[in-house]
């Protein structure tokens, strides 16, 4: 099922007249490198279904006009990721039906996975045998073939059924917001400018401690993005933790504690004692410290904050977690400040009712 598409006119072909509304999938591989490597690209054209090798040498120009293209619709499923490895190929997407998105808002529940919600609303059972394929293998088999072919082949199908759901249900506009949202987080892409954030074991660090291992995830990550390497290849957590807790006096000291790390090169090793060793600068001293674990009444805050949530989610009959994470009210206790992730449509809900939990 599905024509397989590795020559650019065969491209141009399949892209000719194409519809308001197509489907969409890729198939990628993050084993060894940064960035996801783009496999696949599965479309769907009028009942059409391309299977696009990005693998050969074809330029995805069209592809990208098409995706690109304002009056288009792509209909994918989780596309979080998806997005990612299109955008290693500069396709970027402008309109999107994500049915993930769309099922938590249909009242079918969080997170529900392609074939499950296939088997929900059209009764097809699908394979699952090739989720964990090599996809950059040449040649693909018939099954891979096949299964790339399905995860296309039932989205319009999808899309009218859940489109329905959510006009009954009054949450067009509301989905329309996330799927917006999901586009913009994937066209901006940048860094996490506080990535010491996530490294609770070091809330009772000195600040300049603390601002040192800001300053070496924030290398961490500039630098596995520039080598295309996984970020634990070049510095895993534990290593960033006891090299920012105990800068290493010189270079022998340094290679001799990451010794093991395999991207941890000559030249990247040279960077990293430059960073460990530099004094710091007033302006890196300007962060957002960790925080530490919460008090007893941060933890009531928190726990009032919860139970607002869940009241909202459940008049509304929608998850909870598509309302708000723990990790947001986590962010609003810690800095008094309204989440920008719970911008749209969750403030009209959440706003007055979380502010009003917070303590004094």
């Amino acid at each position: 099922m599905g024509e397989w598409i590795d020559h650019p006119d065969a491209l141009t072909r399949l892209l000719e007249n194409p519809p308001a509304t197509v489907g969409l999938d890729t198939e990628f591989m993050r084993i060894d490198t940064f960035l996801p490597k783009l496999a696949l690209v599965q479309i769907e054209i009028d009942g059409r279904i391309g299977l696009i090798d990005p693998v050969a040498d074809v330029d995805l120009a069209p592809l990208a006009a098409l995706l690109g293209d304002a009056a288009r619709c792509c209909v994918m499923h989780s596309a979080s990721e998806d997005l990612e490895a299109l955008a290693t190929r500069h396709c970027a997407l402008a309109q999107l039906f994500d049915t993930q998105i769309a099922a938590s808002f249909a009242g079918l529940g969080a997170g529900l996975g392609y074939q499950k919600l296939v088997s929900a609303l059209l009764g097809v059972d699908l394979p699952k045998a090739e989720t964990r394929s090599d996809w950059l293998r040449r040649p693909l088999s018939a099954q891979q073939l096949e299964y790339a072919a399905q995860d296309v082949v039932h989205l319009p199908a999808l899309r009218a059924e859940l489109s329905a759901r959510l006009e009954t249900r009054g949450y067009l506009a509301w989905f329309a917001q996330d799927c917006a949202r999901l586009l913009e987080r994937a066209r901006q892409r940048e860094p996490d400018p506080e990535p010491q954030q996530s490294m609770r074991g070091a809330a009772d660090w000195p600040r300049e401690r603390q601002a040192l291992l800001r300053r070496v995830l924030l290398w961490r990550d500039r630098t596995a993005r520039a080598i295309d390497r996984p970020r634990p290849w070049l510095l895993d957590d534990a290593h960033a933790l006891d090299l920012s807790a105990r800068p290493p006096a010189d270079a022998d000291e340094l290679a001799e504690r990451t010794r093991g790390l395999r991207a941890l090169r000559g030249a990247q090793r040279a960077e990293l004692l430059d960073v460990l060793q530099q004094p710091l600068t007033p302006e890196e001293l300007q962060f957002a410290p960790i925080p530490a674990a919460p008090s007893p009444r941060e933890k009531a805050a928190i726990a009032a904050m919860k139970e607002v949530v869940a009241a909202r989610a459940k008049e509304l009959d929608l998850p909870e977690g598509l309302l708000c994470a723990r990790r947001h009210l986590e962010a609003l206790l810690a800095t008094q400040r309204w989440p920008a992730s719970l911008d749209g449509w969750r403030r009209d809900v959440l706003h007055d009712a979380l502010l009003a939990r917070l303590p004094d």
